[in-house]
Formats: structure tokens, C-alpha cells, sequence
């Protein structure tokens, strides 16, 4: 068990290794698609938490998508923001809250960034939630806007903790 920062304390059930069984992609323009992923949330001692995901396609085990960055506390608040690099030459600042009662984080985008030559339609916004189901299952559902699509549900997984003793 990693030793958490006292401003964490809100959010702690994220802390760990999360895995998909199964994740679900859809968007208006591509084919449905399926996920694994591997999610990661540790804490260095800081009011933060180092963050990774890394996808991949379920049979052929190949890369798909990969996100680095930090989920930040203000502490002794609920607010939070989580700046997130993506593989694919974007950077998101998110910011929101946790509802600590009910186990969730909603986070919308406040900036993005992008490599000079990203290929269109441009991501203009994310929304993520985040809602612990149990002690070892954490929903995440992303929802993504572009320059073509209004704000739609794009990625939705079910992740089961990893138990280290």
C-alpha cells in the first residue's frame, strides 16, 4: 500500500493499478471498437498523483493509446485538476471536482494544446468521470468534442483494481 498525502485523502480509492476486463469505444465517423487498459495512480508524497494509462487492442495486443500526467488536489478542498500528454501530440489541463460521499470525480477540459501538425478533426474538449463501484471496480466514462462533434460519449470501462499484498 503506497503511503498517501494527507490532501489525497478524498480521492485515495484511486490509488493502485486498475485493469480493463473489457473497454467499450464508439464515436460518430470511426467503428466501434474494443480496449484493454492498464491504469495507474501512485503517490510520491506529493498532493498528487502520478498517472498512466496504456491501452491496447484485445487480440492482437498491439498499442493504441497511451496518457501520462498528474491528478492534482487543492488542498483541503474538492477541487482538482488533472493535466493529462497524449500519444497523439495533445495535452489536456481538466479541471473539476470529487464528490467524496459519492465516491465520483467529474473533470471538463479548461485548455488543451496540440502539436502544430495534428491531423483534423481537433479535439476541442474532454469530460471524464470517474465513479467507484466498489472497493475493486471503478467506472470511467470519457466523453470528447471536436471540431465536428458535439460533446459525445466516447470510451466507457469497467477497470478492477490490482491487490498487492
Amino acid at each position: 500500500m503506497q503511503n498517501i498525502h494527507e490532501a489525497l485523502k478524498p480521492i485515495s480509492w484511486l490509488a493502485g493499478r486498475w485493469f480493463t476486463e473489457e473497454g467499450k469505444g464508439y464515436y460518430p465517423n470511426i467503428p466501434d471498437f474494443k480496449f484493454h487498459d492498464e491504469m495507474e495512480f501512485v503517490c510520491i508524497g506529493q498532493p498528487m498523483f502520478n498517472f498512466k494509462s496504456t491501452s491496447q487492442h484485445p487480440e492482437k495486443k498491439t498499442p493504441m493509446h497511451q496518457e501520462r500526467g498528474f491528478l492534482r488536489i487543492k488542498p483541503g478542498t474538492n477541487e482538482l485538476a488533472f493535466t493529462v500528454s497524449h500519444n497523439f501530440g495533445l495535452t489536456s489541463l481538466e479541471e473539476g471536482v470529487c464528490n467524496e460521499e459519492k465516491k465520483e470525480i467529474v473533470l471538463e477540459t479548461s485548455n488543451i494544446a496540440r502539436i502544430s501538425f495534428a491531423k483534423p478533426p481537433h479535439v476541442i474538449k474532454f469530460k471524464r468521470i470517474f465513479k467507484l463501484l466498489s472497493s475493486n471496480a471503478l467506472e470511467v466514462t470519457l466523453f470528447m468534442e471536436t471540431d465536428n462533434t458535439p460533446l459525445t460519449e466516447h470510451l466507457k470501462a469497467v477497470y478492477r483494481k490490482e491487490h498487492t499484498e
